[in-house]
């Protein structure tokens, strides 16, 4: 039989097993808060990708039913975009580029993480002299039609690559790089 010591010392667990325990518990913490910094970031760049592409959908609908260029501008330099397009100024009294700011649209600023990886626009009619390599401008011209351009959204881990078709003005968004994705001019008049 087993006396009172022998029992009083069974219950306890030793300096070793605790330690092990809290490591363990330390290294499924440190795996979960990886797991999730990496679903935060990619999350970010989710959203980045759905803010220009809802803005491109809309720039489209308002060219066609206000009739007038809407332009996208692309901010490379400080990560963002907004939309602009020629309205009325009461000040000067005269049309200009106006930021357009409504319910639907305002400009973007991504994230810190968030860039823009790649952009490949191709010249169009509306183009204009003045923009330079910080500043690119896809044009939505009144007929529904736009300038074709591949934009990619990341952040160095994650990828989305932007299409839009020159014939339609239609924006597309695919996950990952741009590589795979081609900005294409349609002939309409070719047969098929």
């Amino acid at each position: 039989m087993r006396n009172a010591k022998d029992i009083i010392r069974r219950r306890g667990f030793t300096i070793a097993e605790v330690l092990l325990v809290v490591l363990v518990i330390g290294l499924i913490t440190t795996a979960g808060t990886g797991l999730y910094m990496g679903t935060f970031k990619g999350m970010k760049v989710r959203k980045a990708v759905q803010d220009f592409l809802l803005t491109a959908q809309y720039a489209r609908i308002m060219a066609l039913e206000k009739q007038t260029p809407y332009r996208l501008e692309l901010d490379l330099a400080n990560q963002g975009f907004w939309l602009t397009t020629l309205q009325w100024d009461e000040d000067s009294e005269q049309m200009g580029l106006q930021i357009v700011r409504d319910i639907y649209c305002k400009p973007v600023q991504f994230d810190e993480e968030v860039t823009f990886e790649a952009v490949e626009i191709a010249p169009g009619q509306w183009q204009t002299e003045s923009e330079n390599e910080q500043q690119q401008t896809i044009i939505f011209s009144p007929n529904g039609t736009a300038q074709s351009a591949v934009v990619q959204i990341g952040n160095g881990r994650t990828h989305y690559a932007i299409s839009i078709s020159a014939a339609t003005g239609k924006a597309k968004a695919y996950f990952g790089s741009s590589e795979n994705v081609v900005a294409t001019t349609t002939d309409l008049e070719v047969e098929q």
